[in-house]
């Protein structure tokens, strides 16, 4: 059997790339059989002359949302401006990639639409991230994001019309289908259709749907402090602190202080979704 990696779905069609060439294949009878599914990144070993799909190797990691499997980082891509930017949203999509153990790097889109009182804020606000080991970028920094994303397998995820497809674009001058804002709903136009793998010069990128909401349910309420990583610098005396309602607890100490209270508000809201 040959080795390839997955590189597009659609449907029941799995696009399989060997060395340099693509093979449309499907799976075989026994994955349907014992409830397995294949995703893109997936290493799988394959029969090219049947085009059949024999099984899929050991995943380095694997996430749901969006589903992807084997990959080195994720970029969040954040909107500033239509649509706004959402920090619920954006710290639920951090929290969940640092439980499924994905190294998140934000890359802020649209502030060219912002005032510059706007961007200072901007500015001040993702100095926090920075500060607690979180790379931030700007999309227009280029030369810069290239150089970083230098042989990673790298996902995009973020809200709809955050510009995702427009990053790939700009990154690898892929002519993928950008939308504009449905106004009416204040939100974007879903342009991606699939999961695809794109490779753009030295590094690749997989495209995925966009979506507005982001389940984090398989975490345990217990487990939820940790993703929030600046917690972990400080100590709380007490067993199992939730960190919610107990006095004199570590992490409420400092909050507005060292933690932003942004990021404790949303923990509250993201517990009691989990409670």
């Amino acid at each position: 059997m040959t080795k390839g990696r997955i590189v597009r779905q659609i449907s029941n069609l799995y696009t399989v790339l060997v060395s340099n060439t693509y093979i449309d294949a499907r799976c075989r009878g026994k994955f349907r059989y014992n409830n397995i599914t294949p995703v893109v990144g997936d290493i799988v070993d394959i029969d090219i002359e049947k085009k059949y799909i024999i099984d899929i190797l050991p995943r380095k990691n694997f996430i749901k949302r969006p589903v992807v499997a084997n990959i080195d980082l994720c970029l969040v891509v954040t909107s500033l401006k239509e649509p706004d930017l959402s920090l619920n949203l954006l710290d639920k999509e951090l929290c969940y990639l640092t439980y499924n153990n994905i190294k998140p790097v934000i890359v802020l889109t649209k502030s060219d639409l912002l005032t510059t009182n706007e961007l200072e804020s901007i500015n001040k606000l993702f100095d926090y991230y920075k500060n607690i080991g979180i790379d931030v970028f700007y999309n227009n920094e280029l030369d810069k994001l290239k150089k970083y994303l230098d042989n990673k397998y790298v996902v995009l995820t973020g809200q709809s019309g955050a510009g995702k497809s427009t990053l790939i674009n700009m990154l690898g001058n892929k002519d993928i289908k950008t939308s504009a804002i449905s106004k009416a709903l204040g939100r974007g136009v879903h342009t991606t259709r699939h999961t695809e793998i794109h490779e753009v010069e030295n590094f690749w990128l997989i495209d995925t749907p966009g979506f507005s909401s982001l389940d984090i349910i398989e975490i345990k309420k217990e487990e939820l402090a940790s993703t929030f990583i600046e917690f972990n610098n400080y100590t709380c005396k007490f067993n199992n602190c939730l960190h919610n309602k107990e006095v004199n607890c570590g992490i409420k100490e400092v909050i507005g202080k060292e933690i932003l209270l942004s990021r404790y508000e949303n923990y509250l809201k993201f517990l009691s979704e989990l409670k």
